[in-house]
């Protein structure tokens, strides 16, 4: 009985041991996404990124530090689309879970929330899926984020447009009250007047409206050139919809968020033809990337896994970790949080993403914003010309 109870006791021992073993040859990064609520479409796009790269490393052996090869493991919780919920769920991470690497939710107003956290606990977010300005104000340390900032998202479409002929003279700038959309709509507004033009219409709409025939109406009796949106999905369906029932008919309409997602055709059908898009990312472009070996590589990989193509949402999320896994390469270490920050703040690689160097304030520096077209049902870049597949049709058709 003896010689039983120790033999037990030894399986037992062996069997800790081995599940000790295992754990520490695991980096674990946590995140809180949107995986329900009004940006889950978001949400999901970005956590299927994160998704793709973590399958994508542990098929080839896990990151590398030194000699040795560690497996990633990633815990998620649902933010359901509220700030403060993923505040709490990244305080939860870093305190009950142990976690510090925190890979960033999706929406500016999310990543604000959350970063303080990580700020305020020493922990490390990266984070592809936010762009206001603001988050890069308040003097952290421990946030870097590879968004092209929202104040700069309309700046290049306004600077393609300005020399099409007929030459586009008047801007009608509509916006989301929230904290991305207004900086989207800033930004817009300056470029527009640094451009030369003149906008006829600035105004914002409540979060959330599904009606906003008001504001399309005031719109049309300015009847400017290029109508922009800075919204999210759901609103430029909306304002896709009312412009066709009042036969708003500008010479251009361009969005900040919505026609580089998958289902901006699928719900909108051949209303969708002919609208302009900002985009962090497109699929044609040709970056290599460490990982993944190219962009083209990742674009198929992701079609192969989740069948459709990638948008700049999942994009995001796998350039993100991307970077936060070469910064860890780099800084031979993922238990210091300061030698990865400093890995961080010295990164100036070609990724997925395009070549991505980070400012003192954890700010992506020096990367553009392809312009996208819906175009016979699909979406084509049309800027810079450099990468373009086509040129933009310009002025828009009107409405059939």
């Amino acid at each position: 009985m003896k010689r039983l109870s120790i033999l037990i006791l030894a399986v037992m021992l062996s069997f800790c041991l081995i599940t000790f073993s295992f754990a520490a040859d695991v980096i674990k990064f946590g995140a809180a996404l949107s995986l329900t609520g009004k940006l889950a479409k978001e949400g999901n796009l970005v956590k299927n990124g994160y998704e793709l790269w973590k399958e994508t490393v542990n098929k080839k052996g896990g990151i590398k530090i030194g000699n040795k090869y560690y497996k990633v493991d990633i815990k998620y919780y649902d933010d359901e689309s509220d700030p403060n919920r993923a505040a709490k769920l990244v305080e939860k991470l870093i305190t009950e879970d142990g976690i510090k690497l925190i890979l960033g939710p999706y929406g500016s107003e999310s990543v604000f929330s959350t970063s303080a956290i990580t700020e305020k606990y020493g922990a490390l977010m990266v984070q592809g899926g936010a762009a206001a300005d603001k988050l890069y104000t308040r003097g952290f340390k421990n946030l870097f984020g590879i968004y092209t900032v929202a104040t700069e998202y309309m700046d290049d479409t306004l600077k393609m447009l300005m020399n099409k002929a007929p030459k586009p003279t008047t801007v009608a700038i509509v916006y989301s009250n929230d904290l991305f959309s207004t900086q989207v709509a800033q930004g817009a507004k300056a470029s527009a007047q640094k451009y030369g033009y003149k906008v006829v219409y600035y105004k914002d709409y409540p979060k959330g409206t599904q009606d906003l025939s008001t504001v399309i109406v005031e719109i049309k009796a300015k009847n400017p050139d290029i109508l922009i949106g800075c919204g999210h999905f759901q609103d430029t369906i909306v304002i896709v919809k009312q412009s066709k029932d009042y036969k708003l008919n500008p010479k251009a309409i361009a969005f900040s968020v919505g026609p580089t997602l998958p289902d901006f055709v699928s719900a909108l059908k051949s209303d969708a033809e002919y609208i302009l898009g900002s985009a962090q990312w497109t699929p044609t472009l040709k970056y290599k990337d460490p990982v993944f070996g190219s962009n083209a590589n990742f674009v198929k990989a992701f079609k192969t896994k989740f069948r459709v193509e990638p948008n700049y949402h999942a994009a995001g999320g796998a350039a993100a970790a991307v970077i936060f896994q070469r910064a860890i390469e780099k800084a031979g270490t993922f238990t210091d949080i300061n030698r990865i920050r400093e890995s961080l703040l010295s990164f100036n690689e070609e990724t997925l993403f395009g070549k991505i160097r980070f400012d003192s304030s954890g700010k992506v520096v020096g990367k553009g914003m392809p312009v996208i077209q819906i175009l016979k049902g699909t979406q084509k870049t049309v800027y810079p010309e450099n990468v373009a597949e086509t040129k933009p049709v310009y002025p828009k058709p009107a409405w059939r």
